[in-house]
């Protein structure tokens, strides 16, 4: 019988800090995606919704994709490689920019470095990991950059 194999996130163990991980594929951005997330989240910003008004404010002369959704897009490219069932908690951002727009039919591709990973002091059996996450677009700009501090499972007793 073959051995299953279940997709998962990494254990505190098996963070390895400076290790670089490219998640893909990328994520296109359409302005479904736009318009959807930015009316979801009662964003009334112009310059996601109202294409005549975006198209006569410079200097871009077009519509951005909202920020936010960038920065959801960029961290949950991560969750599988990452985080996904070895995840406690999200403990919070740090020196999030965006050096430059992401606009519709753009391709949002994420890499993470791990900064640094430490025990907690406080929860045994868990860890804390400091996630450096960089979006790029299609022609390597970045358009995105975050620091995530996340609190992961040690490995379970008795695994190696």
């Amino acid at each position: 019988m073959p051995e299953d194999i279940i997709q998962r996130g990494l254990y505190f163990e098996e963070f390895t800090a400076d290790a670089r991980y490219l998640h893909r594929p990328g994520r296109t951005a359409t302005e479904a995606d736009n318009v959807l997330f930015t009316t979801l989240t009662m964003n009334t910003q112009a310059l996601h919704l109202d294409a005549a008004f975006a198209d006569a404010q410079a200097p871009f002369h077009a519509r951005l994709m909202n920020s936010m959704w960038t920065l959801s897009t960029m961290v949950g490219a991560s969750v599988a490689q990452l985080t996904q069932g070895t995840l406690v908690a999200q403990l919070g951002f740090g020196d999030i920019t965006f050096p430059h727009p992401l606009f519709a039919g753009d391709t949002l591709y994420t890499e993470s470095v791990i900064v640094e990973k430490r025990l907690s002091s406080s929860r045994p059996g868990q860890g804390i990991v400091q996630i450096a996450h960089t979006g790029r677009n299609q022609d390597g700009t970045v358009v995105a950059t975050a620091t995530r501090s996340v609190l992961v499972h040690c490995l379970p007793e008795g695994s190696a």
